[in-house]
């Protein structure tokens, strides 16, 4: 059996996106800037994707810019938010993705801003008196907390980081990469002032994603040379993406609840096998709470074993099952995981991080606990 146990790192595409780009791979070949009827009808296509996402997330369509993936989309709105506004503090926390994180530090290296990272618990938790503290003393800031982390998958809550931010005259931007077609995103009362999308994490095309900024918090452009975008993003639009991601966001918000108690069958099943079968096991951060996790990730802590020691991943794709071992971003580094780290994460447990998705199964569950059985020498 091949087990696909890691979608927090990517997701197997839908037939029915494939289907939706096809024609704009083979008969809608024009270039959407160009005036003539082969550009038009491309044009409109690229509008209509945009109108179809901006009406899936309660936004207005000149609030979204099409990019190359959530990275870019984060870049953008943090490089430039900064700049536009006059930004010069920024506050985050030492467990976000590192295209908010270095980003961030790069910033700050180069004298743009000061930045001040939150303190986490062991369990990976913020501290919003902390937050409220650092806006008191530098109104003005940019702050830059993530939706749901992509390892741990503990859940920040929005709402009560944007008010703060709001009360403080700060730009809040959210890393939405791992929570978007997952959750519902209402913009119209989510107090967020730039969030991202990246749509291989929900059964879209990689290369694709996008970019929402408030109508009242215009940025600059981050990539110049260009018209595209309404002069936020030069460069010919990757078409067959936009169509992609338009397209895979619209499936997710069609059956969202039904693909959630889906994955979240075979989350609690997962938890539940561990427990019985694993003596030792431990969940990192949030992941093994059911009601304050995302959903889709179960990062698990395993007891050490020397047979394993370095090896479980390599071990588990000999079962045809893979899985990872933080966040796969960042998989050919020989550094351990940031985010397990600033949780004081003991390095002798061996930790592995399943993600789940809609196309997964119980059998899938069960075979795979039976491996992890043998490969740590427990009697069935």
């Amino acid at each position: 059996m091949r087990v696909y146990f890691d979608n927090a790192a990517t997701t197997a595409m839908d037939d029915r996106v494939i289907e939706a780009m096809l024609p704009y791979m083979k008969l809608h070949y024009g270039n959407p800037s160009s005036v003539h009827s082969h550009g038009r009808e491309v044009r409109s296509a690229v509008e209509k994707a945009r109108k179809k996402v901006a009406e899936l997330i309660n936004a207005s369509p000149s609030e979204i810019f099409f990019t190359s993936g959530g990275t870019e989309a984060d870049n953008t709105a943090i490089v430039c938010g900064i700049e536009t506004h006059g930004i010069k503090h920024a506050i985050t926390s030492p467990i976000e993705h590192h295209a908010v994180l270095h980003t961030l530090e790069e910033c700050a290296k180069k004298g743009k801003i000061k930045l001040s990272l939150l303190d986490v618990n062991q369990k990976g938790e913020i501290n919003l008196d902390q937050l409220e503290g650092l806006l008191k003393a530098n109104p003005n800031s940019f702050v830059s907390l993530m939706h749901a982390n992509n390892e741990i998958g503990n859940i920040n809550d929005l709402n009560a980081i944007g008010n703060l931010a709001k009360t403080y005259g700060a730009f809040f931007h959210s890393d939405t990469v791992q929570t978007m077609g997952h959750y519902v995103h209402d913009l119209k009362t989510l107090p967020v002032d730039a969030l991202v999308a990246g749509g291989h994490k929900f059964h879209g095309p990689k290369g694709s994603g996008f970019l929402y900024v408030r109508k009242d918090k215009k940025i600059h452009p981050f990539i110049h040379g260009g018209a595209q975008e309404r002069n936020m993003r030069g460069g010919t639009e990757n078409v067959i993406g936009i169509i992609g991601i338009a397209k895979a966001l619209e499936l997710a918000y069609e059956d969202m609840n039904g693909h959630r108690s889906h994955i979240e069958s075979l989350k609690k099943r997962f938890i539940e096998l561990l427990k019985e079968n694993i003596p030792g096991v431990t969940f990192n951060g949030r992941s093994g709470d059911l009601e304050k996790s995302l959903y889709t990730v179960l990062n698990v802590s395993l007891p050490p074993s020397e047979e394993n020691r370095g090896m479980l991943l390599f071990n588990l794709d000999l079962h045809g099952i893979s899985a990872s071992g933080g966040s796969a971003c960042s998989s050919g580094a020989t550094v351990g995981s940031h985010v397990l780290r600033a949780l004081g994460h003991d390095p002798e447990r061996e930790s592995v991080r399943f993600s789940f998705s809609r196309y997964n199964t119980l059998e899938e569950v069960d075979y795979t606990i039976e491996k992890l059985k043998e490969l740590y020498a427990i009697s069935v």
